[in-house]
């Protein structure tokens, strides 16, 4: 990758210029990212495409993969499903773990081209195979589901677990979710919880709101009031909708059950929490 000598954004612009305009593709798609983030310069998707444009068609993997994901989301172009796959599939064809997991995502969908099960999880398990966590958990989705592949809750597992050792939060709900039920693994309550409490720590709702039903019947942690309100608390307070009304009426119930002083307790829980894990802006 071409990479400027300076930090000055001025410098940064002038340095880079030359080789692009002179075909340098790795400054080519450098400006183009600079120009997607707004770094150093205003954000102009349109530029940004621009350059990305000028090193795909140099054959540049991640170029064409930026370029899809323009295409995709209509930054600086029409939104163009059939461009986006084309794009994705050209990356993809190298190799681009991203690309794969997008070209999978546009087949489950059928976005830009004929919907097919059997297609997405090809350039799932292409991805996964390379270690991209979302790739693994939509990879494991579609055998939980039997979508383009038998249902197999053991192939699941085995891939919910590589997306949930790399910290991702969905997985780590799911592999709760299998130890629960003893779906594909020997049930396990214990094991539940701490996979629920790992997606939990992350902000995630559902896992909050399990949490606190861990904690309501005393499955895998000794009974306890006062948690499952706090989880009960901060999964309210992520949610939305129906999701939401659940969880309130659910904190709710529990805190029937609970004096004043295990109610404040539990709130100044959820508080030190949240304190704990600031949200990213």
């Amino acid at each position: 990758m071409t990479e400027p000598k300076t930090d000055r954004p001025e410098e940064v612009l002038e340095q880079l210029h030359a080789p692009a305009e002179a075909g340098d593709s790795d400054a080519q798609v450098n400006l183009g990212d600079r120009n997607y983030e707004g770094d150093g310069v205003p954000q102009d998707y349109a530029e940004a495409r621009r350059w990305y444009l000028r090193a795909a068609v140099q054959g540049v993997a991640r170029a064409q993969f930026n370029l899809g994901t323009s295409y995709d989301n209509g930054q600086g172009v029409p939104q163009d499903d059939a461009e986006a796959v084309r794009w994705y599939r050209l990356a993809a064809d190298q190799g681009n773990a991203g690309a794969q997991f997008n070209l999978g995502n546009m087949y489950l969908d059928g976005d830009g081209v004929p919907q097919d099960d059997a297609e997405a999880v090809r350039w799932y398990r292409l991805a996964a195979d390379q270690g991209l966590d979302l790739a693994q958990f939509n990879l494991g989705r579609m055998y939980d589901n039997g979508q383009g592949v038998p249902q197999d809750d053991a192939e699941a597992v085995r891939w919910y677990r590589l997306a949930a050792d790399q910290g991702y939060a969905g997985a780590q709900f799911n592999l709760g979710n299998m130890y629960l039920d003893g779906d594909g693994v020997p049930q396990d309550d214990t094991e539940a919880v701490r996979w629920y409490r790992l997606a939990a720590d992350q902000g995630l709702d559902l896992a909050q709101f399990n949490l606190g039903r861990m904690y309501v019947s005393g499955r895998g942690v000794p009974q306890n009031y006062v948690q499952a309100h706090m989880w009960y608390n901060l999964a309210a307070s992520r949610a939305t909708g129906e999701a939401r009304e659940d969880d309130v009426e659910a904190r709710d119930l529990v805190a029937g059950q609970m004096d004043p002083t295990q109610i404040a307790e539990a709130k100044r829980r959820a508080r030190e929490w949240n304190e704990a894990h600031p949200r990213e802006p």
